[in-house]
């Protein structure tokens, strides 16, 4: 938390393939020993229609479809993490470039990535993607 004490939260998803491969506990504890604070989580199915709204903005780009299908192919680790102001920006840092050969060693996607389409997690690229996906998947929870 902030000298303040202010804190934010913000949302990830351990993707399929992060499940698949049973990643799950290495990834949030690598974000709890970074401080911050696991405020919901829950093992489920994203179905199609959940998927479309999460992925609204990608829905004219060609890998559209492919992101709809990997997601919901099995069971996804969604998560609301919170900490101190800009909580979004240590999460994606800690996950690494978003394709696994180019992410640093350190990272999530650095350390335990294979390929780009399979890059095991997912979080808020922004304040306000943070609060819109938590409302999504926790509705009721808010960002904080």
């Amino acid at each position: 938390m902030s000298e303040a004490g202010e804190s934010t939260r913000t949302l990830v998803i351990v993707k399929p393939d992060g499940v698949e491969r049973g990643l799950v506990g290495e990834i949030l504890g690598r974000f709890e020993r970074r401080g911050l604070k696991l405020v919901a989580a829950e093992l489920r199915s994203i179905g199609p229609d959940l998927a479309a709204r999460h992925y609204e903005e990608h829905r004219d780009k060609p890998f559209y479809q492919d992101l709809v299908g990997f997601i919901t192919r099995s069971p996804a680790l969604v998560a609301v993490l919170e900490g101190p102001p800009a909580t979004w920006k240590v999460v994606r840092d800690m996950m690494g470039a978003t394709d696994p050969r180019s992410a640093s060693p350190g990272t999530i996607r650095g350390d335990l990535g294979l390929e780009m389409t399979e890059n095991l997690v997912h979080g808020s690229d922004s304040a306000e993607s943070a609060s819109r996906e938590i409302a999504l998947f926790f509705p009721g929870l808010g960002a904080s």
